[in-house]
């Protein structure tokens, strides 16, 4: 109900100040400040990373060997036998000491908790923990139950289709170092990025959220957690009584958390987990919805402890506030459309008026293009052409999957009741679709054969 009176407010608080002022100001302008101000701090973020980059030239970072501090990976399943041995076998390969794996069977109701009780049997870091039928639903409900069993000074959490190099943890650890930092995100890339025109776009996707998270690193800034490859200090985390159980988004949730109570989170683009990506659309909607319902309701129930924290930085609470004006300006955008597009419809307004929104709605579009393209040239090392084309790609897709869900959600929040509907993102579809396939083509191949031989005969 918080959560609802808040988001009312704020709608209401908005579109109120459109309709009025609209009579006396060109408020167009306001969104056109708003769309300069976010430009600005990109500008910003971007110049902070490259300064920072040229003294980490200057002056590497010193490496402190003695930093290894015991890791408890933790890796949640739910229904995943297609894909979880396999991930854990990759995971086992780390150049890494000392870790531990903790293998979370979750009320699956296929062959997992057989699974990965073969591999406790086979492997000696590896530990089978399975959870009751009757157990509360949810990733953060999991980890909570599972993290009493662990024994590291740090606990990295990854999803059952995580695959990494042998140097991830050599890389990431380092990071968490600083007394201060509370976390460290590694960068997410989607292994199957060639499947389709989704999973190319959801890895450019990533490839932009690498960019901004770099950027806000580089100022010490509102740094995400993003669920896979999350490596968390076991201090911090007892600090802020764990997992949130009644989240959708305990990645999300736990950030803001961590910046409440005044813990740095870094991110380290060095570090990187591979991803399967959603292959079919409808899918994807489901998981981006879990996300983006996850990212606005944080804000909402932590707005009172945000606006008092007195641990929070300056930095971090700018940072935040940029942040959150993605999600004001797609609302004051329609709005600005809804209310012009009525007075000119009742004729108080003359058409120009609703062309000038037009516009700027242009300018959000070539501002997202702009920095998808920038994102692709430079972590992905795409070439001109090739980033100009799946920068152009990437701003439909963001357009159609993420512009449509913020109407989506604002209405469930305000009308609909809350849940835990997780949308789980259904993993191994992949290796599924190419055992299809090849089946086909041994099919195909053997009725070719056939006919070759009733030919002969």
């Amino acid at each position: 109900m918080k959560e609802r009176l808040l988001l009312f407010t704020i709608v209401l608080g908005l579109g109120v100040f459109i309709y009025i002022f609209q009579s006396y100001f060109n408020t167009v302008w306001g969104l056109a400040f708003l769309i300069v101000a976010m430009a600005l701090y990109a500008l910003f973020t971007n110049l902070a990373y490259k300064i920072k980059s040229r003294q980490l030239q200057k002056y590497p970072q010193i490496i402190n060997e003695n930093y290894k501090p015991f890791v408890s990976i933790m890796i949640p399943a739910h229904n995943e036998e297609g894909v979880i041995s396999e991930t854990v076998q990759n995971i086992l390969q780390l150049d890494y000491e000392p870790f531990e794996i903790i293998v979370i069977d979750d009320r699956s109701s296929d062959n997992t908790a057989s699974v990965i009780k073969d591999l406790e049997k086979k492997y000696d870091k590896v530990m089978a923990f399975i959870r009751p039928k009757d157990a509360f639903p949810g990733k953060s409900a999991v980890l909570n139950d599972a993290l009493p069993y662990t024994k590291g000074e740090a606990i990295l959490v990854f999803d059952a289709d995580a695959r990494v190099d042998s140097d991830f943890l050599t890389k990431l650890v380092p990071n968490l170092e600083p007394q201060d930092v509370g976390a460290v995100q590694a960068r997410k890339v989607i292994r199957n990025k060639d499947e389709n025109i989704l999973t190319r776009c959801q890895n450019n996707e990533m490839t932009m959220d690498t960019h901004f998270q770099v950027g806000r690193d580089s100022v010490k800034g509102a740094v995400e957690l993003r669920g896979n490859g999350e490596l968390i200090k076991r201090q911090a985390l007892e600090d802020i009584g764990g997992w949130n159980n009644y989240t959708i988004t305990d990645d999300l949730d736990m950030s803001t958390r961590l910046h409440i109570k005044g813990w740095d989170v870094r991110f380290c683009k060095d570090a990187i987990v591979y991803e399967e990506g959603i292959i079919y659309l409808w899918p994807l909607y489901r998981q981006r919805r879990r996300w983006l319902e996850g990212t606005i309701r944080r804000y909402l129930e932590y707005a009172g402890a945000i606006l008092t924290s007195k641990d929070m930085s300056l930095r971090v609470s700018l940072d935040l506030v940029a942040y959150v004006s993605q999600f004001i300006m797609p609302a004051w955008f329609i709005m600005e459309i809804l209310i012009r597009g009525f007075k000119v419809l009742a004729k108080d307004a003359p058409p120009h008026m609703l062309f000038s929104s037009i516009i700027i709605g242009c300018i959000i579009g070539i501002g997202f293009f702009t920095a998808a393209r920038y994102s692709l040239r430079r972590y992905d090392n795409l070439s001109r052409l090739d980033a100009f084309n799946q920068a152009f790609e990437t701003s439909i897709y963001l357009f159609i999957i993420w512009f449509p869900l913020v109407l989506f959600i604002g209405f469930k929040i305000l009308f609909m009741k809350k849940d835990m509907n997780w949308g789980k993102t259904a993993h191994g579809l992949v290796q599924r679709e190419h055992a299809i396939q090849k089946a086909k083509e041994k099919i195909k191949l053997a009725k070719e054969e056939l006919k070759k031989l009733l030919h002969t005969k």
